[in-house]
């Protein structure tokens, strides 16, 4: 049985664009975050410069109240990659795993494409300081189309359990032509590693479409409390999700007992979008993190994240381990 016991109170935006970024003009995007030390959260974002690209740089919050900000990074975390490589026109921050003294970080890098508007796959960086400074472990990604997958993968969730490596990531199933647009559509699936780097994929599915309306499923934050795994994620519909709010993202939820076959009830998210403001429009990207006394999410608003990260609390009696 789905538990209801629970539910976000909203803090508002923590962060939008200023000139502490001057490369920066548009986005603070997909924010993903770690307990830097138990005073310290950083939380990794994209944001584009004049060519609209995405690159990954990060700001430090206080973990006892993430609205004070400790320090924006001025530069970008990794470099593009050489034109022709999968991350040569973007790079965007999708998951966090502490790997012994290391950080890994899972990301998402992208293409630009014809007649499709873009592809993406998933890459991998490492940090053998504490997340200062980041290199990438490979030039080509970890996680990219395969036999049974022919489009794209992306924001992936990474939890490492003991020995086993479990990963939802948004998996596409095809594009999808509407009027003039050529429109992707996805939904969230499961794989598992030994090493966090090689996948197998067995085209499970985590999270499907509900219905044909239905156009993109995405970016998974998984928590396990007590023996119950928790998924927020995002979905929105397949046609006019940029003009009607109806249509535009939302932040659904899920649960499970094994983190394979989940029961979804969006109803259940405990969050939903402001009357008026940065997050009315549109909620996207949850990242859910605890710290010694509180469960945050950060998520995205309006525009895809054109304005800002914003701040929930969970409040709960008794359900967060």
């Amino acid at each position: 049985m789905i538990d209801t016991d629970f539910s976000w109170t909203k803090r508002g935006l923590i962060y939008s664009l200023d000139d502490r970024l001057p490369w920066a003009k548009s986005h603070t995007q997909i924010p993903t975050s770690y307990l830097y030390d138990p005073e310290r959260i950083r939380i990794f974002f994209s944001a584009r410069d004049k060519k609209n690209q995405s690159h990954t740089t990060f700001l430090d919050v206080n973990s006892r109240n993430p609205k004070k900000i400790l320090k924006i990074s001025s530069e970008p975390i990794l470099q593009l990659g050489a034109p022709g490589s999968f991350d040569d026109q973007g790079i965007m921050p999708s998951s966090i795993v502490r790997v012994g003294g290391s950080i890994y970080l899972y990301y998402i890098g992208w293409n630009v494409r014809k007649p499709t508007a873009y592809h993406n796959a998933v890459g991998l960086a490492v940090s053998y300081d504490n997340g200062d400074h980041f290199e990438k472990m490979y030039g080509g990604p970890i996680m990219d189309r395969t036999l049974n997958e022919p489009f794209f993968c992306a924001t992936t969730f990474v939890m490492k359990e003991n020995d086993l490596w479990r990963n939802w990531y948004l998996s596409c199933t095809g594009w999808v032509q509407i009027q003039t647009r050529l429109e992707p559509r996805y939904h969230l699936k499961y794989a598992e590693s030994h090493d966090g780097i090689n996948w197998k994929r067995e085209n499970v599915i985590a999270i499907d479409y509900q219905n044909d309306l239905e156009g993109g499923i995405c970016r998974a934050s998984v928590t396990h409390d007590n023996g119950l795994y928790r998924m927020w994620f995002c979905y929105r519909g397949i046609a006019s999700y940029r003009e009607q709010k109806n249509q535009s993202y939302r932040i659904g939820y899920a649960e499970s007992v094994d983190g394979i076959s989940w029961k979804r009830n969006d109803s259940l998210a405990g969050i939903n979008p402001s009357r008026q403001g940065w997050d009315s429009f549109m909620q996207a990207y949850p990242n859910i993190i605890d710290t010694a006394n509180q469960r945050y999410m950060f998520y995205n608003g309006n525009g895809f994240g054109s304005t800002g990260i914003g701040l929930a609390q969970w409040n709960t009696n008794g359900c967060k381990s």
